[in-house]
């Protein structure tokens, strides 16, 4: 037997499989934490101020292929800007020794230990290699690479050398 397209998406499937308990067992825990329903459990736990005076307005249900529909329409709506974020002041060449060994190592974004975020992980160990590169290079006894955006990074790059340097007057 042949199904239409409305017949398969069956709604009320989705809501049996995924939503929750049924009264029957959700009344077996409201009996086993001494609750008379869930608005009372609700209304103990949850700070009156931040309470909803009731459900909030969220529309009919939609199939999958109506909401990706709907979030197309929106996206297509949006006007496509070139990123200038991370690219720097100029146009270089990336030696591919560099772009090989550290920009494309997955070792700088893969995480060391379970708990730590990898990119950030990652990143963390790439300034500590900058700074020390940079000590090696100009002879500083420190370096610092900034933990913040390339504008600020040059900026506090440029304060230091005003700082440093021997000119009383800097052009």
């Amino acid at each position: 037997m042949t199904q239409t397209l409305s017949q398969l998406e069956h709604n009320g499937a989705f809501i049996e499989r995924h939503i929750g308990p049924s009264p029957e067992q959700q009344a077996q825990m409201l009996d086993a934490i001494g609750a008379r329903s869930l608005e009372v459990l609700i209304s103990t736990i949850v700070p009156a101020d931040i309470q909803l005076p009731g459900p909030p307005a969220v529309g009919e249900a939609a199939t999958e292929q109506q909401a990706l529909a709907e979030l197309k329409a929106i996206a297509s709506q949006n006007l496509r800007y070139k990123s200038w974020i991370g690219m720097g002041y100029s146009a270089v060449i990336t030696p591919p020794v560099i772009l090989r060994n550290m920009l494309e190592n997955p070792g700088w974004y893969t995480a060391y230990t379970p708990y730590q975020p990898e990119v950030s992980q990652g990143r963390l160990e790439a300034l500590l290699n900058f700074q020390q590169l940079t000590l090696d290079l100009t002879g500083m006894d420190i370096a610092s690479a900034s933990l913040l955006d390339e504008a600020t990074a040059a900026a506090e790059a440029m304060a230091m050398a005003k700082r440093v340097s021997k000119l009383k007057k800097c052009q």
